[in-house]
């Protein structure tokens, strides 16, 4: 029998962990800039958290989800995304209360699951990383997510983006719109594809994000959600715009753009990239919006709240692309080598020292001969070597070598005391 990783996972190598590593704490550093602290909810769910807050004719919960009853009978949901789950622990944890600050900033990072075709980019098991900012309705906290979600990409070195935006309005903006998309699609249900003809009754916004070429074509001429603003939904996307504007932050609208997940209302958005990465073709990298009736619907207090999720896998495709300097590799300040038995013994205790100095320091532990440490050591980019054996160990003087070729006499002791003043 093979053991191999199940379809549509990846294993994420040392030699791949480096950049996933920078690419994190480069995220925290910026979002701890804008107030926000990290969170962490379970990677399952209560199969009804996703259901009722994505939307039961959503692509995610009829296609994609994987759900399953476990041994209690309880049915089980991993998470296909982000939000719902803190927005669950937002209300389960009361975090909303007077105590709490407004908007509560949180952000998350890991695994999510999809059950759908794995392609470049896009795998069953994905990482994201997003943010939330909760309990809040203020046209500020919605350009600020935006403004926050774009310097992120700035700090990763990814400059070949642009900003789209649409509104969805309020629930009396939807339901106004609902009706008139109807009336336009009701003409064309023939030629609709059947998961559209399936959804148009029950959420045709559903019918505007379909992937099938003719449902395409048919929603072109669609009407437009802008033209079915009411006055606080047409104002509040104004004040976005005019704050993205301040901001120096280009934008572009596209009144068919809905997005996957049934909670979003008012202000949503994608960053998206037209690189080589993904063949010329704007594809979306990072995108989110507000939902302000989420919280309520799921037991929680009436309050809004808004969000963005980054696909980690596709960031990763567009800066091996954009930015492939981002992460070099992790150097060692030193490696010692050692030409026999004494020598082995003074670099195994050595190690010891540097370490609690805080210098990153290796040696060979199988017994290779010294020229093939020596080569370890630039394979391992260590910024200097040394060769330890009888003579070292007698007279407590050591050689190091930097990999230039360079090379200083350091007493032992000395070295101990203080290695970084010699390792520079």
């Amino acid at each position: 029998m093979e053991y191999q990783r199940p379809k549509g996972t990846a294993d994420i190598l040392p030699d791949q962990i480096g950049v996933w590593q920078k690419i994190e704490n480069t995220a925290r550093s910026v979002f701890s800039k804008y107030g926000y602290q990290g969170i962490r909810t379970p990677m399952f769910e209560n199969y009804n958290v996703f259901v009722r807050s994505v939307g039961d004719t959503s692509d995610i919960v009829t296609k994609e989800m994987y759900d399953f009853k476990d041994k209690g009978g309880r049915h089980i949901t991993l998470r296909p995304e982000g939000t719902a789950g803190v927005v669950r622990a937002y209300i389960e944890n009361k975090l909303f209360g007077p105590e709490y600050q407004k908007p509560y900033k949180v952000y998350y990072m890991g695994p999510m699951f999809r059950y759908e075709r794995p392609q470049s980019g896009r795998l069953r098991q994905f990482h994201q990383i997003g943010v939330e900012a909760l309990n809040s309705e203020s046209p500020q906290v919605d350009a600020e997510v935006i403004d926050m979600a774009l310097e992120l990409f700035k700090n990763y070195g990814v400059n070949n983006i642009k900003l789209v935006i649409n509104s969805l309005g309020d629930d009396q903006s939807r339901e106004a719109y609902r009706k008139a998309l109807i009336a336009y699609l009701e003409p064309h249900f023939d030629e609709l594809s059947e998961d559209s003809k399936e959804r148009l009754y029950k959420n045709p916004l559903r019918v505007l994000d379909s992937k099938d070429e003719k449902d395409q074509e048919i929603v072109q001429n669609a009407p437009s959600i802008l033209d079915y603003l009411d006055d606080y939904s047409s104002k509040y996307f104004e004040e976005v715009k005019s704050l993205l504007t301040k901001l120096g932050i280009e934008y572009e609208i596209d009144s068919s753009m809905v997005r996957g997940l049934d909670y979003y209302t008012h202000t949503i958005f994608e960053i998206m990239s037209n690189s080589k990465a993904f063949n010329g073709k704007y594809t979306t990298v990072c995108a989110g919006g507000r939902y302000d009736g989420l919280i309520s619907q799921l037991g929680g207090p009436d309050d809004g709240g808004i969000g963005f999720g980054l696909g980690v896998e596709r960031l990763i495709l567009l800066m091996e692309q954009e930015n492939p300097n981002f992460s070099t590799p992790s150097n060692l300040d030193i490696y010692l080598a050692y030409a026999d038995e004494e020598g082995d013994q003074l670099a195994f205790e050595l190690l010891h020292d540097l370490r609690l100095q805080g210098l990153k320091a290796d040696k060979d532990y199988s017994g290779i001969k010294l020229g093939s440490q020596i080569k370890a050591a630039v394979r391992l980019n260590s910024k200097y070597y040394a060769v330890l054996g009888k003579e070292e160990v007698s007279e407590k003087v050591i050689k190091i070598n930097k990999v230039d070729g360079n090379t200083q006499e350091v007493s032992l002791e000395d070295l101990k005391k203080n290695a970084s003043k010699f390792l520079k």
